[in-house]
C-alpha cells in the first residue's frame, strides 16, 4: 500500500503525518527538525512512501536537500497554495497542517516549489547580506539627519563620501553633540566598510561568470541585477519558455472574472521580491539615465506614450527578464538594433 507523509516544520520541532492511499491517519508524531530525524524515522520499512510533502520557508531548503539524497520523494511545496488548502480547516495547529500537507499530497493537490542549488543559495545570501548592510547604514544616515535638525541643524544634499566630513563640520562648535554624534559616525563607518567588502567580493563573482557578464550587455543591468537574476533563476531550463518568466517573478497583472464580471487588476507580486525590485530599477535606469538609444528603449517610449510612465516601467521589466532568460539560454548577447530580414 502507498503512503504520503506531511511535514510542517517549525524551528525546534517538526510535526509529521503519515496516510495511506485512503486517506487513514497511519502515523502522528513530533521530531527534531533535522534532516537526521526525519530520515531515521520515514526510512522505515513498514512505509512505503510515494509522496512527502514539506512547506517551503527558512529550514525548506536544508531539510529538502537532507532527504533529496537519503533518497526520499520530497516535493517542496508553495506556500499560498498550501495557505489556501490549509485555511479550510476550523482550529490551526501544527498537527492538523501537517494532516492537511499529507492529505494534499495524497489527492496531489499542490505546486511543487523548485529548490536552489548550494551554489545560488550563496549567491543569495551575499546579495541579501549586501543589501542588508546598505539599509542599515542608510538608515544610521537618515537618524543622524533627524537628530541635528532637532537643533536647527540642515545637513542638506550631501554624498556617501563626504557624509562623515560634512557633518563633523556641521556640529564642531557643539562639544556635547560631538560626544552624541560619534558613535553612530563610528557605526556608519564600520556598515559602509563592511558593505564595500562584499561589494567587492559581488564584483569578483561577476567577473568570473561568463553568465553574467553577457546579461551586463543588457542596457539598465548591471553586476547586481546580473548576480540576482542568476541566483534566483538558478536553472534557466526549467522554464518552458522565456515569456514564463515574468509571471514567475509576479510581473503580469491578476484577472479577476466571475460571471459576466471581468476585470484586470495589477501586477500579482507573486515570486522574488527583491528580483522584481531591481528589474524595475533597471528598467527605471534605461528610460530615465540611459543616453543611447535601442531598439528596447524605444519600444518602452512608445508604450509610455500609450498607456503612462508606470505601466511602461512595468512592462519593461517584465520584457527584461523575458529578454534576459533568452541570451542566458542562446549564449548570446543584447543586439542594439532589429535585424532587418532579408526579403
Amino acid at each position: 500500500m502507498k503512503h504520503y507523509a506531511g511535514l510542517d516544520v517549525s524551528v525546534k520541532e517538526t510535526s509529521v503525518c503519515i496516510v495511506d492511499e485512503t486517506g487513514k491517519i497511519c502515523r502522528e508524531i513530533k521530531v527534531a527538525s533535522h534532516p537526521d530525524d526525519l530520515v531515521n524515522l520515514l526510512k522505515d520499512a513498514a512505509w512505503h512512501l510515494e509522496r512527502i510533502g514539506l512547506e517551503a520557508g527558512p529550514l525548506s531548503q536544508w531539510l529538502f536537500e537532507g532527504l533529496v539524497t537519503a533518497g526520499l520523494p520530497v516535493v517542496c511545496i508553495e506556500t499560498r497554495h498550501a495557505k489556501a488548502f490549509l485555511k479550510a480547516q476550523v482550529n490551526k495547529t501544527d498537527r492538523h497542517d501537517s494532516r492537511g500537507i499529507a492529505q494534499m499530497m495524497r489527492v496531489n493537490l499542490f505546486r511543487p516549489v523548485h529548490v536552489k542549488t548550494l551554489s545560488s543559495q550563496k549567491r543569495r545570501a551575499l546579495l541579501m547580506a549586501r543589501k542588508l548592510l546598505q539599509e542599515k547604514a542608510l538608515a544610521v544616515e537618515n537618524d543622524i539627519r533627524g537628530l541635528l535638525r532637532n537643533f536647527g541643524i540642515k545637513v542638506g544634499i550631501v554624498g556617501a563620501v563626504r557624509f562623515e566630513a560634512r557633518i563633523r563640520e556641521l556640529v564642531e562648535n557643539m562639544p556635547d553633540l560631538i560626544d552624541i554624534i560619534e558613535p553612530l559616525l563610528e557605526a556608519r563607518r564600520t556598515l559602509r566598510e563592511h558593505f564595500a567588502t562584499l561589494h567587492r567580493k559581488l564584483l569578483e563573482l561577476v567577473r568570473n561568470d561568463e553568465v553574467c557578464r553577457r546579461l551586463m550587455t543588457v542596457p539598465g543591468v548591471g553586476p547586481v541585477v546580473s548576480l540576482a537574476f542568476v541566483a534566483t533563476i538558478d536553472t534557466p531550463a526549467r522554464f518552458r519558455s522565456s515569456k514564463a518568466v515574468g509571471p514567475a517573478l509576479g510581473l503580469t497583472p491578476v484577472l479577476h472574472q466571475s460571471g459576466e464580471s471581468s476585470r484586470v487588476g495589477r501586477i500579482s507580486l507573486c515570486g522574488d521580491a527583491m528580483m522584481r525590485t531591481l528589474l524595475f530599477e533597471a528598467a527605471q535606469t534605461m528610460l530615465t539615465r540611459m543616453t543611447r538609444w535601442s531598439w528596447l528603449k524605444a519600444w518602452a517610449m512608445k508604450v509610455a506614450q500609450r498607456r503612462g510612465g508606470r505601466k511602461a516601467v512595468v512592462a519593461l521589466a517584465r520584457r527584461l527578464a523575458t529578454i534576459l532568460h533568452r541570451i542566458w539560454l542562446d549564449g548570446t548577447e543584447f543586439r542594439w538594433t532589429r535585424e532587418v530580414r532579408a526579403a
